[in-house]
Order: structure tokens, then C-alpha cells, then sequence
């Protein structure tokens, strides 16, 4: 069996059409800089709010670099068919104006230049809060709600004014004409003036400020500030403003940009790309990681979307890629909507037949005898269940989709898998996400499914994004999810099919096209990045030490990943022994080459294990190549300690269960030119890190936090010295670095990073720091910290456990022990995870309630090696775990 897809084998000729299909797949789009369009200053340009066609077909060129020309201009089309004013209301956070102000300047403009005006409220707050700490004001929250006084209002008005008049003057600078609108849209009375001071609850909106700017021709820009109906100011949250003004409005797109480009789901790490809330909302809202800000704004959006047409929908993006999200059926960020109204029938006595006959006359158009062919697939599902088989009929309420499920009747009490026979969507469907509403629908109900498809057939690609396996049978390809590796089961399935031939399609009939709509809202670990990709080619920087031969022996393993080149000084020229996937030599490769194999894309992911100071010139290397090295994006993981304290975001700190959401997938979606880098933390960072962060809200003294650790003499490297000489080290173990170690800087930095990122914004200033003792014991391999923590509140044993356990309930490298259960080092050594356990607890009269832990760690594996492959595969959206769950 040498013909599965993802984790299994793909026959050449099929991966040969994957490959045809991809390549001739837009790339990821860029912001196209309108200095280099021709701008027209004519004041009766503007006033028309339309182009010539010779300058719209140009724009729409542009457009076509994101998507299909039928996408682009259908719609535009549909947002052309609305009131200007009712085309998008687009919510900007201050953190998009100082980071991303030209981005996001460009890319109103561009909708400006195709007659589109999106009405733009932003915030400020992180402006805000530089401001008043600067004034000495300290910034106050109730309820996730800023108190304003007299005088973090004036504070306010002057930010607001001053962040208003920045965009204003970026859109300009691209060639828009933009209107600043401070205040008058937003009537409000006091929100709670005792409990919040000067905080509006707006009851009123003045469309026609808006309405004269869009009519003149200008996109208008508003603060989210409100005044009561005696004139006095009133601080308004931004996101509030946006869906007030939402509601009054009715646009068929409401926006909110941030730096993320989405949500991203909680246990997998991947960005949701579709959430449809009629179908999806109350099951979602009981998810475990579904919590604090994210429960919140997923409520406001339902309560927003609740009150506006069902056409209506929320998208959350970065400014990067606004214009994918808008003009392309697979869009880029998160796009929220109510949804279609689904039903689903097991029998066709309550279905609406005449619906369906009409979606199937379109299926058997081009057959002698459509109504025989109706009736007999009516007849076929009748007898299907008469004899003791199932099927499901899925369709919606305007009938514009079919899909039809059936399951043959158990054998020896066991039902086999079901069979997805037909999947038909209407031309009028073609460019909605109804088909991944549907097939959101269907993936909950059916947790196993199979389908086949024709090779010949337009939908391939779409099937390919959502199986974890395929198989190839003559001219068709059997599809399925939810088998794992089971391959008992897919043999069973493939001899089903070619026996029975049960899975052919059952009309000649050409299948209706379905757009390259990528968008699902999935709680399983998707397949679909590493079903529609070829193999990655990796080059190994410095892979003479330890870590270097473990990532060898990893990617040897590795489905997706083959090693292409393997630089180290002293082996140069030797075989790599340990490598069998194909021939291969140490090579000794100085940033010259590195920059030449970068240039010609000859390499996907740069692994730098090289000591501390010596990558620089590699990465400037791979840098100065990336835009010349054409489609793709390069990939870098850094397991030196150079890139762990970047403020510039330009590097990812790679420990997944707390940072995968940043840069998950990261790979398959960032433009030609750019690239992905990853900053490999240390293996005390790691240990250290794990074991603190579920406690970070409960800690009393941040900075009273102490962590003694000891680890094998491999963490000292080859390079002998007395921390890795056994004779030295024989029954003894060796202090080192007492103090200012880099690990203890690292530890503090990250968590800190940690706890403003994900945990609670509002304490920008919150930090964490750690005193850590290094150590180096007699033993090779594996790492030991004891961790003293102060506490807010005395707990128990147990109740540390529980907080751990839930915490990472879905992770499968943490291993939460039971209690008085110590971890060994013994017992973690050659392991992929990161054990934790200990668990005690005290009140000292003096100090207070602390805790002790203790944790485990492999320094080669989870602690180096086998981290950089799970960030590995993340970034390139592959399972997280792919060729390390198997050694679990």
C-alpha cells in the first residue's frame, strides 16, 4: 500500500497533479503600493466614486493577484450592489495605526480606487496608555472596561485627535481623500457614570456626517468618542462604536483588523478560518478554551449579528490581508457569520423533494433521462434503509446545495463507513461559503467519512483540503477523514470500492465547479497543509553536536521533511550515517552558500544549531536571498539564545503550547519574499516556562519565583570542559553561572511576553522574573528543576493538579503527574514531553502560601530537537505532531 495522502504515500501521477494544481494557485497576496499606480487628482474623480474602465481594469488586474478575475469581479459586483455607506464598517485598533499604518493606509486606498468607501472607526489604546503613563495616571479597569476621570479624558481626546489626523494623513499620502471625523456620529448618556465616570453608552447615530464625506467622495475616519445631548465627551470602546454603528448601517461586511489576521482555535493552534453561529455558536461557547476575552467578543459578535440581515457577516484580519478577505471565496483572516439555515433529512418522506429535483435536474442535465435518474436515486436510498442501511440528505432552506451520505448495513453488527455519493452546489452558491457551512455540518455529524472523486473533476483540490488520506483507483480517488492510520480500515474501504464500485460516481454529468474556498471551522487536527504540499527540503546548520544528530535522526523519520544538506566544519565530507533516506555528505557551508541555496529556493527551512553569536550572518544570508528566491516564504529555526529577546516581532518565540497561535501555519500564508523565523527556546526556558505558566495569575511576587536545576553533561556540548568531563563530574554535580545566566533572562522575558500577550492585556507593564541556579549532574542526558512559587492564596495539592491537568488537558507533550508523584530524570530520557509533578504546598507564617514543583525534561528532545520539528511542523501547517506522536 504506497498510495496515501498526508502521513501516507501518493501515487506520482496524482502528487504530479496536486503539485500542476498548486503551482497554478495565486499566491498569498501583497498590498499593492499605489505609488506605482498613477493617481488622478481630479476633484470630479472623486465626486463620480467611479473610474474610467481602462483604470478599473487595471485595478482589477492587480486584484487577480489574489484570486480568480470570476471571484474578483463578482465581488465587486455584490458590494457594488449596495449604498456606498452600506459596503463595510472596518473597526481599526490603535496597535494597527502605529504598526501597520502604511499597510492599512494602502489598502483603503485601493477599495477607495474601485469605488468601494468603508466607513473606519478606530481606537487607540495602547497609545493611550503610553500617554497617561507619561502624565503619571494610572490606568484603571472595571469589568474590562477603562475608568475615565476628567483627566484621562482630556488625555484621550488629544490621542484621538492626534491618531485620527496620522491615518488621515497616510491615506492622503497614498492619494485618498479621507475625512476626519472626531466627534458628532455617536450620541451617548453615561454608561455607569458612578462606577465608570465618563464612559458613553451610545443611543444615537448621525448618519449624515458620514453620508456628505462618502458623497464628497472621501472615506471617513471617526474616533470612537460620544457626546451626551448637553455636549459633554464620553470615552466609547472602540468595538462597541463599530457594532452600534453596524446596526444603524446594516454593511454587508463589518471588519475588525488586528495583527493576528484572525482567532485561532484554542487546542489545536490553527486559525479558524469559518465560524458559522446558527450551527456552531453554543457548542463552541462551552469549548474549555473558549474563555476571558474571546468568550466576549465572540458574544458581542452573535448579539451584532443577531440584529443585522443574515447577508451580513463579521471578518477578523490584519491589514495585510484585507483585500483576500474580501474579494476571495478562501479569504485570509476569520470570517463570522450567522450562517445558512441547514436542514438535514434521514428520510424522504420529510424532505422537500421538488428542492431537490431541481438541483438534481442541473446534476443530470446532460442525460437522456434525467426524472429515471431521479427517481431511481430516490428509490436506491429507500432501499438502502429497508434493508437495514442509513442515509442523511443535507441541504438548505433556498435549496442552493446537496450533499447525500449513505452507509451500507452493518456487517457482523458493525456499520462500515459512510459514503458521501453527491455533492451538488448551484451556480448562485458558488461563490458563498455555504458548501463549508455544509460541510461543517456534516464533518460533526460523521466523525468517519469517505468520498470519491474523479480525477478529471474541477473539485479536487477542495476535497484534497479536507481529507487526511486518499487513495487512487483508475481514474478516480477515494477520499476519507477521521481513519487515522488505521490501515486495516483503509484497506477494507479500497477493496470495498474496487469490488463493489460502489464509490464511482454515478453520472457522466460534468460536476458543478466549486471555488478554492479553503474556510472550516474544525476541532480535529487538520491534514489538509500536508495532503496538498511536496516534501520540504531542510538544510542543517552546525550539526556536529548532540542536537544536531537528533534532528538528523528525526527528519530521517519524517513524512513531509527531507534533508537536503548538512553543514559541520569537523565532519565535512564524512557520510551522514544516520540519514537513509538518500546519500548524503557533510557539507561545510559558509553564508555565501547559504545566501546562493536561499536565492534559488534549493532549501525551505534553515535549522541554525550553531552556538550563541555565531548565526547572525546566516540569517542576514537568508534574508538578503528571500526576495529573490521567488514563490515561497523561508523558513528559519534558531536554536541559539540570539533571537530569544526580540521586542521587534520580527522573531517568534517557539514554544507552542503558549505561543503556537502566532505563527501556526505561518508558512502557507505569509507573501513571496518574507520570511518565517522562529526562535528555538532554551532547554531550561522550555522546563521552566511550562511549569510556570499555568500559576502566572496566581503568583504573589513575580519576582520571588526560584528555580533549581540540574541537567546531563550533554547540555554542556561536545566541546570538552569541565561540566562535560566524566571523570570530573563523577559522584558530583557542578554549579555554574550563580547568577545572570541566560536562561534566567530568558524564562522572566517569556513569561512576561506570556502574560501581556495572552493573559491580560490591560497589564502592559506586568513582568516576570525568576533567580535560577544552574547545574551539571554525572548523568548524560535529561533535566531536573525544583521550583519554589510564592502564591496570592493558599491551595491544596490536589487543587494545583486540577489547575494543571486542565490547563494542558489537550496538550500531548505536557505530562501532569498525580500527586506526590515526582518526576525522574531516568524516566524522562530519549521522551518527547515535559513531565510535571511534585505538587506541594505550604503556608510559611512569615512569607505566606508558596508551592513546589518539580519537572523533567529531555535537553536533546523537547528541550532542542524535537521542539524545532513541532514548530516545524506548525509553521508549515502540518500536524502538530507528525513524526513525534508515534515515539510518545
Amino acid at each position: 500500500m504506497n498510495h496515501f495522502l498526508g502521513r501516507f504515500r501518493v501515487p506520482r501521477t496524482l502528487k504530479s497533479s496536486i503539485l500542476q494544481r498548486l503551482s497554478s494557485r495565486s499566491i498569498s497576496p501583497k498590498i499593492v503600493p499605489l505609488s506605482s499606480y498613477p493617481i488622478r487628482n481630479s476633484a470630479s474623480f472623486y465626486s463620480s466614486k467611479s473610474l474610467e474602465s481602462s483604470e478599473k481594469e487595471t485595478i482589477i488586474r492587480l486584484l487577480c493577484n489574489i484570486g480568480s478575475r470570476d471571484e474578483v469581479e463578482q465581488y465587486l459586483k455584490h458590494f457594488s450592489s449596495v449604498d456606498s455607506q452600506k459596503f463595510a464598517v472596518i473597526k481599526v485598533g490603535g496597535a494597527v495605526i502605529t504598526k501597520e499604518l502604511d499597510t492599512l493606509a494602502s489598502a483603503l486606498t485601493f477599495l477607495s480606487r474601485v469605488g468601494l468607501y468603508p466607513i473606519v472607526v478606530h481606537g487607540a489604546g495602547p497609545q493611550l496608555n503610553e500617554k497617561l503613563n507619561a502624565a503619571g495616571v494610572l490606568p484603571q479597569y472595571e469589568d474590562g472596561i477603562r475608568i475615565t476621570d476628567s483627566k484621562t479624558l482630556s488625555i484621550a481626546m488629544q490621542v484621538f485627535d492626534s491618531e485620527n489626523q496620522k491615518l488621515v494623513q497616510a491615506l492622503e499620502k497614498h492619494g485618498a481623500r479621507a475625512r476626519p471625523i472626531l466627534r458628532g456620529v455617536f450620541t451617548a448618556d453615561y454608561l455607569d457614570k458612578s462606577k465608570y465616570d465618563k464612559v458613553g453608552r451610545i443611543t444615537g447615530i448621525n448618519r449624515g456626517l458620514i453620508e456628505s464625506a462618502i458623497d464628497a467622495g472621501c472615506l471617513p475616519i471617526l474616533t470612537s468618542l460620544a457626546e451626551t445631548y448637553d455636549g459633554q465627551v464620553l470615552n466609547v470602546n472602540a468595538d462597541v462604536a463599530a457594532g452600534e454603528l453596524a446596526k444603524v448601517i446594516e454593511p454587508l461586511k463589518v471588519i475588525y483588523l488586528n495583527e493576528s489576521n484572525g482567532l485561532y482555535h484554542g487546542e489545536t493552534g490553527r486559525k479558524i478560518s469559518a465560524i458559522h453561529l446558527d450551527e456552531e455558536y453554543d457548542s463552541l461557547m462551552k469549548q474549555p478554551w473558549v474563555k476571558y476575552g474571546l468568550k466576549l467578543k465572540l458574544k458581542e459578535i452573535k448579539q451584532l449579528l443577531d440584529a443585522l440581515p443574515r447577508s451580513s457577516s463579521v471578518a477578523i484580519i490584519s491589514a495585510e490581508h484585507l483585500h483576500k478577505e474580501l474579494f476571495t471565496s478562501t479569504g485570509a483572516g476569520t470570517m463570522i457569520s450567522r450562517g445558512h439555515k441547514l436542514v438535514t433529512y434521514t428520510d424522504l418522506a420529510s424532505a422537500d423533494r421538488s428542492k431537490l429535483r431541481s438541483l438534481l435536474n442541473a446534476e443530470y442535465k446532460d442525460s437522456q433521462n434525467p426524472d429515471l435518474e431521479i427517481t431511481t436515486l430516490f428509490q436506491s436510498l429507500v432501499n438502502l434503509k429497508e434493508n437495514g442501511g442509513k442515509y442523511w440528505i443535507y441541504s438548505d432552506h433556498l435549496g442552493q446545495c446537496l450533499f447525500v451520505i449513505s452507509q451500507q448495513p452493518p456487517l457482523n453488527g458493525v456499520y462500515p463507513i459512510p459514503i458521501l455519493d453527491k455533492m451538488i452546489v448551484s451556480e448562485n452558491a458558488k461563490y458563498s461559503d455555504l458548501t463549508d457551512n455544509m460541510w461543517s455540518l456534516i464533518s460533526r455529524d460523521h466523525k468517519q467519512l469517505a468520498w470519491v472523486v474523479s480525477k478529471s473533476d474541477d473539485r479536487l483540490e477542495w476535497f484534497f483540503s479536507r481529507s487526511e488520506g486518499s487513495w487512487s483507483v483508475g481514474d478516480s480517488t477515494i477520499f476519507w477523514y477521521g481513519l487515522q492510520t488505521n490501515t486495516h480500515l483503509i484497506e477494507n474501504l479500497v477493496n470495498y470500492a474496487v469490488s463493489k464500485e460502489q464509490l464511482k460516481p454515478k453520472s457522466s454529468s460534468k460536476p458543478i465547479s466549486i471555488p478554492d474556498s479553503k474556510r472550516q471551522y474544525s476541532t480535529r487536527r487538520s491534514f489538509s497543509s500536508q495532503a496538498s504540499s511536496a516534501p520540504k527540503n531542510v538544510g542543517i546548520i552546525g550539526a556536529r553536536g548532540y542536537t544536531g544528530n537528533e534532528l538528523i535522526n528525526l527528519l530521517n523519520d519524517h513524512p513531509n521533511f527531507n534533508l537536503s544538506y548538512v553543514s559541520s566544519r569537523e565532519l565535512c565530507g564524512k557520510k551522514v550515517s544516520s540519514y537513509t533516506k538518500s546519500n548524503l555528505n557533510y557539507t561545510n557551508l559558509a553564508p555565501a552558500d547559504v545566501a546562493n541555496l536561499a536565492s534559488t529556493s534549493q532549501v525551505d527551512v534553515w535549522i541554525l544549531a550553531l552556538p550563541n553569536n555565531i548565526s547572525p550572518p546566516f540569517v542576514s544570508a537568508i534574508e538578503g536571498a528571500a526576495s529573490k528566491s521567488g514563490p515561497g516564504c523561508p523558513i528559519i529555526i534558531d536554536l541559539s539564545a540570539d533571537n530569544r529577546f526580540d521586542t521587534t516581532n520580527s522573531w517568534f518565540y517557539g514554544l507552542p503550547e503558549l505561543f503556537r497561535s502566532k505563527f501556526v501555519g505561518l508558512a502557507n500564508s505569509s507573501p513571496s519574499g518574507s520570511i518565517v523565523k522562529i526562535s528555538n527556546p532554551g532547554c531550561y526556558a522550555t522546563a521552566a516556562g511550562l511549569t510556570l505558566a499555568p500559576l502566572l495569575e496566581n503568583i504573589k511576587d513575580e519576582s520571588g519565583i526560584s528555580v533549581f536545576g540540574i541537567s546531563g553533561f550533554s547540555g554542556a556540548g561536545t566541546t570538552p570542559s569541565d561540566k562535560n568531563n566524566p571523570e570530573i563530574l563523577k559522584d558530583n554535580i557542578i554549579p555554574y553561572a550563580l547568577v545572570n545566566h541566560i536562561h534566567e533572562k530568558e524564562i522572566g522575558f517569556s513569561l512576561s511576553k506570556y502574560f501581556k500577550e495572552q493573559l491580560d492585556k490591560a497589564k502592559s507593564d506586568q513582568s516576570v522574573s525568576v533567580r535560577f541556579t544552574p547545574h551539571v549532574g554525572s548523568f548524560f542526558r535529561g533535566i531536573t528543576l525544583t521550583t519554589h512559587i510564592p502564591l496570592t492564596k493558599s491551595m491544596t495539592p490536589s487543587s494545583l493538579v486540577e489547575i494543571y491537568k486542565s490547563f494542558y488537558k489537550n496538550e500531548k507533550l505536557v505530562n501532569v503527574l498525580p500527586d506526590n508523584h515526582i518526576p525522574l530524570v531516568k524516566d524522562i530520557a530519549g521522551k518527547y514531553n515535559v513531565a510535571i509533578g511534585g505538587f506541594q504546598t505550604r503556608v510559611d507564617p512569615i512569607s505566606g502560601p508558596y508551592a513546589v514543583l518539580v519537572s523533567t525534561i529531555d535537553n536533546l528532545l523537547k528541550g532542542a530537537a524535537s521542539q524545532a520539528l513541532q514548530n516545524m511542523n506548525l509553521v508549515c501547517g502540518y500536524d502538530e505532531y507528525l513524526g513525534i506522536e508515534d515515539k510518545l
